[in-house]
C-alpha cells in the first residue's frame, strides 16, 4: 500500500492574488525551488515547513495538504 502527500498551494497562490511562488517562499523561509518541487509534489515538506506554509496563507494545515493511501 502507497502513500502520498497532495496539497492545494497552487489553487491557494491563485486565491491570495495570485501569490508568487517567490513570495511564499520568502514568507516560509525557504527557496523559491523547494516551493515549486513542493508544489509539485516532488519533495513532501517537514511537519514544521507544511505549518510554515499553512501560516502563509493563515490557513489550517488540512486546507493545504492531504495524506492520501492507496
Amino acid at each position: 500500500m502507497g502513500h502520498r502527500i497532495t496539497n492545494q498551494i497552487r489553487r491557494l497562490r491563485f486565491e491570495a492574488g495570485e501569490m508568487t511562488q517567490a513570495d511564499l517562499a520568502q514568507r516560509a523561509g525557504v527557496t523559491r525551488q523547494t516551493i515549486m518541487a513542493i508544489e509539485a509534489a516532488k519533495y513532501a515538506p517537514s511537519l514544521e515547513l507544511a505549518f510554515l506554509i499553512a501560516r502563509a496563507f493563515n490557513r489550517p494545515l488540512t486546507d493545504v495538504f492531504h495524506f492520501e493511501t492507496d
